[in-house]
């Protein structure tokens, strides 16, 4: 959207008039009152001359200055170095001026960032009940922590044992058999459902019983599923060489050297 033309300004004491108000709202660099000075004026050396009052009268710091008072601010309000390097950099400031100032202001206030990190961490979660160890890392990474600060932090938390990832809250949520199913009819073999199952954290503890329950009923024949698996291909089973193929690409399905045998006898049938 295009921003409103400003009143121009008629006089010099206009052009401090505006410098005032903006700096009575908050702190600016001299760049970004520059800036909104040249929508107020075309006349450079009004600018000029303005900016260099101000910033002799103390209105207007220097840009070291200015990095060392917003370290001070963030640094009270708990907010890590790695933001206030991405706001500061965002707002033109050098990225020597950040690291100073930074330095300047752990130093001076014997900042300790894992200690900063922790108590953070345990004012924003008491417990970890609504939330996952991905929103805890993000919510504290975008709070300018590091990885090592954030993980400190963690050991440091009475909570700690309860937080869990993503993958396993959504785990929790999943009904076995469901799961089993759904993997048995993409034409998985019963190792490699297992095998997907524990990387996405799905408790396996009755696997085995589950798969034998599902058999009993018919919802899943591993001996079928490998038959109709190895039918999609075209292996020539009487080449030795295709044979060895398709047993590999059948074992990799997860299906036993069982089934794979079964199906390629009734094959050759």
């Amino acid at each position: 959207m295009q921003r409103a033309t400003l009143r121009q300004a008629k006089s010099i004491d206009n052009v401090y008039n505006t410098a005032y108000w903006h700096l009575s709202q908050q702190d600016f660099t001299i760049n970004e009152i520059r800036s909104k000075l040249e929508r107020k004026t075309d006349k450079q050396e009004w600018i000029e001359t303005v900016l260099a009052k101000l910033i002799e009268s103390g209105y207007l710091k220097s840009d070291a200055d200015f990095a060392v008072r917003y370290c001070e601010m963030a640094f009270g309000n708990e907010i890590g170095s790695g933001a206030i390097k991405r706001k500061l950099q965002l707002r033109g400031l050098s990225a020597t001026d950040v690291d100073t100032a930074i330095e300047q202001v752990i130093e001076a206030r014997q900042i300790d960032c894992y200690k900063m990190a922790t108590s953070r961490l345990l004012s924003r979660f008491e417990h970890f009940n609504n939330t996952n160890k991905e929103k805890v890392y993000s919510q504290m990474t975008t709070k300018g922590f590091s990885r090592a600060e954030i993980d400190y932090a963690l050991s440091q938390h009475p909570q700690r044992e309860t937080l869990r990832s993503k993958l396993a809250v959504k785990a929790d949520k999943i009904e076995l058999s469901s799961e089993i199913i759904k993997l048995f009819k993409k034409g998985k073999g019963e190792t490699l459902i297992l095998q997907e199952l524990k990387q996405r954290l799905i408790d396996v503890t009755e696997f085995e019983q589950t798969v034998y329950q599902l058999a009993l009923s018919g919802d899943v024949d591993f001996y079928v599923s490998c038959k109709a698996e190895l039918a999609k291909k075209r292996y020539d089973l009487s080449d030795y060489k295709d044979k060895s193929k398709a047993y590999a690409y059948l074992s990799r399905k997860g299906f036993s050297s069982d089934e794979i045998k079964e199906a390629m006898r009734i094959e050759d049938d």
